[in-house]
Formats: structure tokens, sequence, C-alpha cells
């Protein structure tokens, strides 16, 4: 089983393509396992002649999970935009970055192209801000600077989310399957998720997840100053139906670093559809062959 070491986590991931191509590191949201990046997803970076990574952040999947108690999501929820610089956790974005070094210093990857989701994208740009000379280029898709004032979830979605932690396989499935209905966009199809949720669910689920790491997204604080004199090539993908990070947050990001693209998807939401996945990986792709011609 391959693994990464960054002190005592210990990272599970895995490896698509030729390691003599670019590198293509995929780094997931909250709560969300590696697999969620879709083989056949992959498969498609992998066809256009690129190595892919994909692995799980800690406390999600196959990789280390953190002892004790989160705190309550609708705590969290509640002291969002607060000053947390004296808020204790466990670990932040910037040691959920180190994870991500780890991982391609333990498949021997200098330089990579990073592609990172929601939470995966706030992560990719502390990589970014962190380590510059070891990213080839940046793709944040639906996701946002730090900035309380952008890219907030509406409140009519936080009104009907499902809070609560679930306490089986059945209630985890139903939950998410309702939770995703309201933050996808027109493409979501239930009996589809609901199968992939039991599958993520028997692999490892972990329901202290979500809170550990909505602590550290908070308690990371705002990264527009630092992301501003970013010199890495970036694309920001956004859906125009996002009502988890809204619209923006991805518009803030493209504004704030320097010669970014912003990618803007009219029929996708807090979602990868599989009927965009073309056009989603086509923009990757061409993002990172523009850098490798220079």
């Amino acid at each position: 089983m391959p693994e990464a070491v960054n002190g005592d986590t210990t990272l599970f991931f895995d490896t698509m393509g030729n390691p003599d191509d670019p590198t293509i590191m995929l780094v997931m949201g909250l709560g969300a396992q590696m697999v969620a990046f879709h083989e056949e997803f992959c498969q498609i970076l992998v066809d256009a002649g690129f190595h892919i990574i994909r692995f799980d952040n800690r406390d999600v999947g196959l990789s280390s999970k953190t002892s004790g108690t989160p705190p309550r999501i609708e705590e969290l929820i509640n002291m969002q935009g607060d000053d947390l610089s004296d808020f204790k956790v466990p670990y932040l974005l910037s040691d959920m970055a180190d994870d991500a070094f780890a991982v391609l210093d333990s498949v021997g990857v200098d330089k990579t192209h990073l592609v990172g989701v929601s939470m995966g994208g706030m992560i990719a740009q502390t990589m970014v801000i962190e380590h510059p000379e070891r990213t080839l280029s940046l793709t944040s898709i639906m996701s946002t600077t730090g900035n309380p004032d952008v890219g907030g979830a509406k409140a009519e979605l936080m009104m009907n989310m499902h809070l609560t932690v679930p306490t089986s396989k059945e209630e985890a499935i139903e939950n998410s399957v309702e939770t995703f209905r309201l933050i996808s966009g027109p493409h979501f199809n239930a009996e589809d998720h609901a199968k992939e949720t039991a599958m993520t669910y028997d692999r490892n689920w972990n329901p202290n997840a979500q809170g550990f790491q909505i602590a550290a997204i908070f308690a990371s604080g705002d990264r527009t100053e630092a992301l501003r004199s970013t010199e890495i090539p970036t694309l920001v993908i956004h859906g125009r139906l996002d009502p988890l990070v809204q619209l923006s947050g991805g518009e803030a990001t493209s504004s704030i670093i320097p010669d970014s693209k912003l990618v803007i998807f009219d029929d996708m939401a807090h979602d990868l559809p599989e009927a965009l996945w073309a056009d989603i990986t086509d923009e990757i792709i061409n993002h990172a062959q523009a850098i490798a011609e220079g």
C-alpha cells in the first residue's frame, strides 16, 4: 500500500500514468476521499500525457485520523468571520499542504501541476504560497481565498443543510444525497451519488473529518495578500450556480492572482459532474500544456 509520512501523519496515495510524464497532483475537498477524482476523470489526463497523483487528505479515507473530538460543525459555522487567532486546532491548511509535499517526496516528484477542488483548492493555494519552487501551475476549482467577505455559502443553503454527524451507513448515505442535492447543479444523479457514498463509507468513513477540516480552514485565515504576489500560472474554474462557495470566491481568486484565467461553467454548482469532465479536463490540460510550451 503506497504511503507517505509527514511527522505523525500517514498519507495514502496512488498514481496513474507514466512517471516520466509531467505530474498533475489532484487535491480533494472537505471530507472527500481521493476516489472522488474518479479513475475515468484521471484517465483523461493520463491519455493527454500526464502522470497523476491523488491522495487521501488526513482524516479521510485510508490516511491517518486525528485523535480527540472536533468542534461541532454548527459551532464552527457560527464562528465564521470571527478572529480565530487564539482558536486551538490540531492542524491548519499549511499542515495539509505539507502532507501533499510529503506525498510528492514519496513519489519522487520535484515539481508538479496542482489541481485543487474546494478545500483542495485552498490547500493547493497554500502550497503555491509556501513552496512556489515546487509548483508548475495551479488550477483552483470552486474554491476561494479565505477572505470571509467573498465565496460564502448562501444563507438559505445553510438553513437546509444537514449539520449533524450521521450515526449509521444508511444515515450517512441519506444525508450525503440530500446535501449534494442542495449544492450540486442540474447534472446531479441521486442514485449514482448514493452508490458512490456507500462505496466510500465502506472504504473508510470518519465521522470527525469535516469538523477537524472546517476548523483548519477557518483558523488558517485569509490568503489574499499572499496570493497577490504569486507568480505561478493560475487557472480558476467555478460554477455559476455554486451555492456553497459562491462565484465571488472564484472571481476574487482570479482577480488577486496576477495574469490568472477565470473559466465559469453556467451549468455547474459545487460538484464535478461527469457531463462536464471533458470540458473541465480540457481546461486543465490546455493550462498545463501551455506552461510546458513556455
